[in-house]
């Protein structure tokens, strides 16, 4: 049952289009995925899955698929190969448009939807900051960020002042997905509906207020700010937008061009976007493009971090050499016994809760390496040399073992070895005697 209130408020909202929502939330709610580029090409994942025939409208790599499959419990999910997500969350990662080499940050990111379709968009190359406050759901955007094999990713679990403080006009994008009353995911979770009322809506509002507050003062002049939430009520979309550019009138709203279903939104606003579930094949959101006006300055005066000389390094160069075909190159960092490569020109983090400083590459043991699980989503098959990897189709009775935990019988020279499913790396197991001891996370495994 939807609040009585709410209902109220929804019927004022829509006119005439009413009964056409509430049949809507009636029906079963769609599901859908994203297809992760960084790791493989769409036509690959269609081919594995060609129950994978409608395309979201918005999103080039997103692709609905039937309640009826298991792609949440499946070995190419847990390599990271896409990531499941609600259709109408794809369209901020979409009008956000972040561009390889450029400085983004994803300032509210949990669980890690927006952050992992930025950094398919990034190509590896640049810096993205991906920020979560609450520091349970941080840990959840970093196990994300790791399974989907991101590089150029530093996760950090601070408050949006904090980071402004840090990162003044540092930022070419910044994505706020903001906290909400979650009004347009009342299909999706009924008991979102059990913590509704007027005054959350409210304090929400004010909550969304503080947030972007904080963001503009860390975009560079020129830069795009992309602002979303998942409810319907119009203090927490169109209201804040017209208090934002009230109060920071250097901004102003870009106007986009809408996908089938879409609709502008209320009022005078150009860039803001409304998605409803009467509409198309998603769940309710709310969309606005800002852009700060000024030109975007060829150099910023942030201080970037020190890294580790080559001879530092030199242990992890040498495993590096034998194993892989490729070159690390980056800011490298370490912390204890693990090593780091974080995007080159990384900037000073001291002082700030860092979750994931970039890509984990190994962790050093009394003169050996042990190549850490982030790494082995990060390569790919051409940059692994042959006589690293063990390869495996997805349907192969070895893979469930392996992600089980268990040992299994290999040929090849002893070391490390890195296990591929499909050609997408899954994790470590260490040929030792003709066996592969399992390397894989003990709190990764499954039992699918």
């Amino acid at each position: 049952m939807l609040p009585e209130n709410f209902l109220k408020r929804m019927e004022t909202l829509l006119g005439e289009e009413y009964p056409n929502y509430l049949e809507s939330i009636e029906e079963p709610r769609h599901h859908a995925l994203r297809i992760n580029t960084l790791r493989g090409s769409v036509a690959g994942i269609r081919t594995l899955f060609p129950e994978l025939v409608n395309p979201v409208l918005w999103e080039e790599t997103g692709m609905y698929y039937g309640a009826e499959l298991p792609m949440g419990k499946h070995p190419l999910h847990e390599a990271g190969a896409y990531y499941i997500q609600e259709p109408s969350a794809m369209a901020p990662g979409h009008y956000l448009e972040a561009k390889p080499g450029e400085r983004v940050l994803d300032l509210c990111a949990a669980p890690g939807g927006k952050t992992t379709q930025i950094a398919a968009a990034m190509k590896g190359m640049g810096l993205l900051i991906s920020n979560e406050i609450h520091p349970t759901r941080a840990k959840i955007l970093s196990e994300n960020v790791e399974r989907m094999g991101i590089r150029n990713c530093l996760v950090t679990n601070e408050t949006p002042v904090k980071l402004a403080k840090n990162f003044p006009e540092f930022f070419h994008r910044i994505m706020v997905d903001a906290p909400c009353s979650g009004e347009g995911m009342f299909r999706k979770n009924e008991t979102a509906t059990e913590n509704w009322s007027e005054e959350n809506v409210a304090l929400c509002a004010a909550r969304q207020k503080e947030i972007l507050s904080c963001a503009q003062e860390m975009l560079l002049p020129g830069g795009r700010l992309v602002y979303s939430t998942c409810t319907f009520a119009p203090e927490e979309n169109e209201q804040v937008i017209e208090w934002f550019l009230k109060e920071y009138p250097e901004f102003e709203e870009e106007d986009v061009q809408l996908c089938e279903g879409m609709v502008k939104g209320y009022g005078n606003h150009q860039g803001a976007i409304r998605l409803f579930p009467h509409k198309l094949s998603g769940e309710g959101h709310f969309v606005c493009v800002l852009r700060k006006r000024g030109k975007i300055p060829e150099e910023i005066g942030i201080k970037s971090m020190k890294s580790l000389s080559e001879k530092e390094i030199a242990d992890y160069r040498a495993w590096e050499k034998k194993s892989l075909a490729v070159k690390m190159e980056g800011t490298f960092l370490r912390f204890g016994d693990e090593l780091y490569v974080a995007p080159k020109d990384c900037p000073e983090l001291k002082g700030l809760k860092v979750l994931r400083p970039g890509l984990h590459l190994a962790t050093l043991k009394k003169g050996r390496i042990e190549p850490a699980h982030a790494l082995s989503h990060a390569l790919t098959k051409e940059e692994l040399l042959p006589e690293t990897g063990c390869f495996f189709e997805m349907d192969d009775l070895r893979v469930k073992a392996y992600l089980h935990g268990e040992t299994f019988p290999v040929e090849g020279e002893n070391g490390f070895r890195l296990v591929f499913v499909e050609n997408y790396g899954t994790g470590w197991g260490k040929n030792t005697g003709g066996i592969l001891k399992n390397h894989y996370p003990k709190g990764l495994r499954t039992q699918f």
